[in-house]
């Protein structure tokens, strides 16, 4: 293509359609650039690698670490990825690749979702992995998916995989869900403080809870306070966590204002995965900002990881030490740890609410929140949902309604959040259970609507694997990916029912 990049992985592509010059998430060319070396790299391993489905671990590994680079607002530095192509060269003793374009915007569309799908599974399963939950089949998904990526050329084929990334999908999700509920206890019923104490804090951001568990033992006796910020609030809801006193809060809101709040946060700021705004050049917080894993800015602190997974946060808590206390930006708590344990816990209230016509629909409204004004459409839609309907949340996307006072029906509240944006694998645990008791032959039947939200390339994997599970009719916005091509959205509509949002009154009317 004749343009400095091309990248429309996200949902702020510039006009919906792509980047060209420089990204709207803050990436200049250059690293695009360097990023679509990597992913082709990445198909050349794996064409070396795929005949071997149990050998190769490093090179597993960094496949999947490399993906999970790739996510939107993940890693903007550029020495990173140039260490990531070295690396790559290595392993496959090449020193060039061709860049690839599909010329087919059916296909092209098709394989955009699956290597969204296969970003966003390279993420849950870094994480599972730090927790010690490792899946060869999932690797070796990954593996044979990049190796016939660029020859997969009739629609056949491609919908076939695109079907099976969702399978996948669910795989990854349910191992996710397995390391954190084993290693921290399944989420409970929690008020988590939205106000600050007196004593300095640090800011943990991100989704990686191995990090924030290693983070929280090494400052239990430092006299400083850890507030988790964004993605990282459902920490507040695991029974292993809560045993510890200097987890003090949630500070802020969804990962788009991390600019202005984190102005008044005081302390250091630690991202653990995506979601890194480019601070502003006169930032009075640049000089506190910490990164790990596989997430990095030119100018933030690492904090590298040790032989035996280790990480060493003594940088960060030292000069947390020399901080002041955050500024309260607001008071008061919220309400979450509603995954699939606790709901199932309450069947019996849920399933008599439902017969008594107490509680007449679910809608699931998890996802990304994100900067564009359209999105304020979640807001409104939370706010004007008739009060027997109950709100079923994950992902960020549930800072546009988790204040609000939207009340509860008989004791269950109407906002029931899971967690982070994985747990949406909650949501159809829950559903399938609901299946089984109203003795449903198609989960579709049940009283659940989906108006999900998107933004980066976890919520295209969620949204895959739903689609896979045979759920129908799901609302996607603030807009369709712009990557779709006109025949690929008229398939999505004609077999799954999916379709963009309209006005707040017309899809109230249309989900009932």
């Amino acid at each position: 293509m004749n343009t400095k990049m091309y990248c429309n992985q996200c949902e702020e592509a510039a006009g919906n359609k792509a980047c060209t010059v420089q990204g709207v998430c803050g990436k200049d060319y250059e690293l695009a650039n360097l990023l679509d070396e990597l992913k082709e790299y990445l198909k050349v391993l794996s064409t070396q690698i795929e005949n071997d489905p149990v050998g190769h671990q490093k090179e597993k590994r960094f496949i999947m670490d490399s993906l999970f680079k790739l996510i939107t607002n993940a890693n903007f530095n550029k020495e990173n990825i140039r260490k990531q192509i070295a690396l790559a060269k290595s392993y496959t003793k090449r020193d060039d690749v061709v860049a690839y374009e599909e010329e087919n915007e059916d296909i092209n569309a098709l394989k955009s979702l699956i290597m969204g799908g296969l970003m966003g599974m390279a993420a849950y399963h870094s994480h599972a992995i730090h927790l010690g939950y490792e899946d060869q089949d999932i690797h070796n998904f990954m593996v044979k998916t990049l190796a016939n990526f660029n020859e997969l050329h009739d629609l056949e084929s491609a919908l076939a995989v695109v079907d099976e990334t969702g399978a996948y999908g669910v795989k990854v999700m349910a191992l996710l869900d397995k390391a954190n509920t084993t290693s921290y206890g399944n989420p409970e019923i929690t008020n988590v403080n939205i106000g600050v104490g007196d004593r300095p804090g640090i800011l943990i951001s991100g989704h990686d809870l191995a990090d924030l568990a290693q983070l929280l033992e090494q400052s239990k006796d430092s006299g400083v306070d850890i507030y988790t910020h964004s993605e990282m609030l459902p920490a507040h809801y695991y029974p292993k966590f809560k045993q510890y006193s200097h987890l003090k809060g949630n500070y802020g809101n969804a990962w788009w204002k991390q600019t202005t709040e984190f102005e008044t946060f005081n302390g250091p700021i630690l991202f653990t995965t995506n979601c890194i705004v480019p601070p502003k050049a006169n930032a009075s917080y640049k000089e506190r900002l910490y990164a790990t894993g596989n997430c990095d800015y030119p100018g933030f602190k690492r904090i590298p990881v040790n032989s035996d997974g280790t990480k060493d946060f003594s940088e960060v808590i030292a000069q947390a030490k020399t901080c002041t206390a955050p500024t309260e930006i607001e008071t008061g708590s919220i309400t979450g740890g509603f995954a699939h344990n606790q709901v199932l816990a309450l069947a019996d209230t849920v399933v008599e609410n439902i017969k008594n016509g107490s509680i007449r629909k679910f809608v699931v409204m998890s996802g990304c929140d994100g900067r564009k004004r359209d999105r304020n459409y979640y807001e409104n839609f939370a706010a004007s949902l008739k009060d027997d309907a109950i709100i079923l949340t994950s992902g960020c996307a549930k800072y546009r309604y988790n204040k609000l006072n939207l009340g509860d029906i008989n004791g269950v509240p109407r906002v029931l959040d899971a967690g982070q944006c994985n747990d949406s694998y909650s949501w159809v645990v829950i559903a399938m259970k609901l299946q089984e008791i109203f003795k449903l032959n198609d989960i579709n039947e049940l009283p659940i609507s989906f108006n999900i939200a998107w933004y980066e390339q976890k919520a295209i994997i969620v949204l895959l694997s739903l689609l896979h599970l045979g759920i129908k009719d799901i609302k996607v916005g603030p807009s369709l990916p712009s990557y779709l091509s006109p025949a690929t959205a008229n398939y999505l509509v004609e077999h799954y029912g999916i379709s963009g949002i309209n006005t707040v009154e017309q899809d109230l009317t249309t989900f009932g």
